[in-house]
């Protein structure tokens, strides 16, 4: 679970320079671009930290399950 969080914090961080930089480059306007910035990336933060749980479910899941195949 450590490591999903650090995983999302970091995403998140570089996922606001990312937007950040592209909404600026798009209006020209950081004000804008700072709005832009601040509200997609925390949205798809949250989204980020979905998709890795089902994953690490998923995984889980796969792990767990018998191994299927015939008999040699």
């Amino acid at each position: 679970m450590k490591r999903t969080v650090a995983k999302t914090l970091t995403y998140s961080v570089m996922h606001l320079i990312v937007a950040f930089t592209v909404a600026y480059v798009l209006t020209r306007d950081w004000r804008a671009a700072l709005a832009i910035g601040m509200v997609e990336p925390l949205f798809q933060t949250i989204a980020f930290a979905f998709h890795e749980r089902a994953w690490a479910k998923a995984d889980a899941q796969t792990a767990a399950a018998p191994q299927g195949g015939t008999p040699a």
